[in-house]
């Protein structure tokens, strides 16, 4: 224990003896930790967003999507599968990419033309006002519920009800505000389907939510749901089920996989810094040669020298982890305020990955310089004159 407090200490009197060359020495770790943690950072909270909002809208829903351009659907065509026991409720859906202006205020939304029972079977919730009714389809009425970020941009205010706007070359009076979720759902405009699609002048229709009976007969659903398109389209290429439950999994699978490629070449960072600590540590021990003749020559031995210098390099390794740790942090809160709708952190999980990867390097690439050091003969090191 003596030994290894003796050691500490006179790396730390080394490290702090040279402050600037310490510094540089640890820049390599602080930028490869700071690449590490704010890719991988990055990659889990959005994967995290994203998983939120599809696992908000219930695993009981199916996305029915019409991917053959030669194949043309209108509202009823999807609407029979309300026919079928596991199937409860079908909200066939249009979108039509927009631009909204209110004065001279213009941004990019992504009106939605829906019917009555969208909010329900795509799990929506109404901040204030109300959703899109039957007699808004039935007279084709310019009304919208609008995303509480279409809401901010434009009126920079979520008090809109009966206000207006005009995307499309029409004016749309604002009859409900969506709650916040954090997702693309705020930057939303839902309108009337049938409004939508004299905007779009097509009634043809490419996606629909339907939602199972119960959580059980998902894959009932889910199979009726495929007979249904099979036998409207006769091609079983022409169209896709999804079952939320099997997106959510695919996408955790890209985004872990993205994640591990992410953290590998950043971690490459890491090891460009560990060469730095080694070659600082070997100009270290020359520089030091004649130190360690006369630590040898009072009776320090092989393993005393060794653990000052391996100690040392473990001493810059982590004090550069932990100067990467903070200015990510640092990095981290100031994204999520420049992107309001993520949330980005530090999980616990990489910090500890990239502690433990820092004090590897340290050790890894310390053993050579501390090796050397140790087996340098007395009598020489006490010669040297460099």
């Amino acid at each position: 224990m003596t030994m290894f407090l003796n050691s500490l200490r006179l790396a730390m009197r080394s490290t702090l003896a040279n402050k600037m060359r310490s510094f540089l020495t640890m820049l390599g770790i602080i930028i490869g930790v700071m690449s590490v943690i704010i890719l991988v950072s990055i990659a889990q909270s959005t994967t995290s967003s994203i998983s939120n909002a599809i696992a908000s809208m219930g695993s009981d829903l199916l996305t029915v999507t019409v991917t053959d351009e030669d194949v043309t659907l209108d509202e009823n065509d999807f609407l029979e599968m309300e026919n079928y026991e596991g199937i409860s409720g079908v909200a066939p859906y249009l979108t039509v990419s927009s631009t909204a202006r209110s004065g001279s205020t213009y941004t990019s939304v992504s009106a939605i033309g829906v019917t009555g029972e969208f909010m329900d079977i795509a799990g929506r919730d109404m901040e204030s006002g109300r959703a899109i009714v039957q007699s808004d389809l039935d007279w084709r009425t310019y009304t919208a519920v609008v995303g509480a970020g279409v809401a901010g941009d434009l009126f920079d205010s979520y008090d809109v009800i009966g206000k207006t706007f005009t995307m499309s070359g029409h004016t749309f009076t604002i009859v409900g505000l969506l709650a916040e979720s954090g997702s693309d759902t705020d930057s939303q405009v839902l309108i009337p389907l049938t409004t939508a699609q004299r905007i779009a002048d097509s009634t043809a229709i490419t996606t629909a939510y339907v939602m199972a009976s119960s959580t059980n007969t998902v894959d009932i659903a889910q199979s009726e749901a495929e007979a249904h398109m099979l036998q409207l389209t006769g091609d079983e290429d022409s169209y896709t089920v999804y079952n939320m439950s099997e997106l959510l999994d695919t996408m955790d699978d890209v985004m872990n996989t993205l994640s591990l490629m992410l953290g590998g070449i950043a971690a490459i960072s890491l090891l460009v810094g560990g060469i730095g600590i080694m070659n600082i540590m070997l100009v270290s021990v020359t520089e030091r040669t004649k130190e360690i003749g006369i630590r040898k020559a009072i009776g320090a031995g092989k393993k005393s020298i060794m653990l000052q210098f391996l100690i040392e390099a473990l001493m810059v390794s982590l004090m550069g982890c932990l100067l990467g740790l903070a200015l990510s942090w640092l990095i981290l809160e100031v994204v999520t305020l420049v992107a309001k709708t993520i949330t980005f952190s530090m999980s616990l999980g990489v910090v500890l990955l990239a502690v433990g990867f820092s004090s590897a390097i340290g050790l890894i690439f310390g053993l050579y310089p501390a090796n050397k050091a140790a087996n340098k003969h007395p009598i020489e090191a006490l010669r040297y004159e460099g």
